[in-house]
C-alpha cells in the first residue's frame, strides 16, 4: 500500500470515529500524506449573533483539515500551537473548503498552513498550526475500546 492510499484509510478511520466533523457536516475531498482536503455547507445553526458563521465553526473546519493532514502517516499526532485570521466572514449557505498543506515537517514536528475559502475562492480564513508528533500508533489506538 502506497503512503498516500494509507493516509485516506487513516484519515477514513479517523473521521467514523470524529463526532464534531460529523455533526459539523464535513465531507473529505482528498487526503495525501501531510495533505487534505475538506467542505462543509455553513448552516443556520452555526451562525453567531450578527448573522454570520461564528468564528468557532471556521477554526474547527481549519483545525479537522489539520488533524487529518498531520496525523496521515499513521502516527498519533497533536497541536501545539495555532492560530487563525479571518480576512472575510462566512455566511449561511457558504460551502467552505479547508485545504491543510505540510509546509516543514521534522522528526517530532510539523508546521502546516491551511486555507479555507468559500465556493468563490474567497479567503475566509488563514490557519496556521505546528504539531507534536508520537510514536503511537494512530489506527490501534483509535481501535482499542474506551
Amino acid at each position: 500500500m502506497d503512503n498516500n492510499t494509507k493516509a485516506q484509510e487513516i484519515v477514513k478511520t479517523m473521521m467514523e470515529l470524529d463526532q464534531f466533523s460529523n455533526w459539523m457536516g464535513v465531507k473529505i475531498i482528498d487526503i495525501k500524506e501531510g495533505y487534505s482536503k475538506i467542505e462543509m455547507l455553513v448552516r443556520n445553526n452555526m451562525l453567531n449573533a450578527f448573522g454570520i458563521a461564528h468564528g468557532g465553526i471556521t477554526f474547527a473546519l481549519a483545525d479537522s483539515a489539520f488533524a487529518f493532514a498531520c496525523n496521515s502517516n499513521g502516527k498519533i499526532t497533536v497541536a501545539l500551537d495555532v492560530s487563525i485570521s479571518f480576512p472575510k466572514a462566512a455566511k449561511e449557505g457558504d460551502i467552505l473548503t479547508a485545504e491543510a498543506k505540510r509546509v516543514s515537517n521534522t522528526n517530532k514536528t510539523g508546521l502546516y498552513l491551511i486555507e479555507v475559502t468559500n465556493q468563490h475562492q474567497q479567503l475566509v480564513a488563514l490557519f496556521k498550526g505546528t504539531c507534536y508528533k508520537t510514536e503511537k500508533d494512530l489506527v490501534s489506538a483509535l481501535q482499542q475500546p474506551g
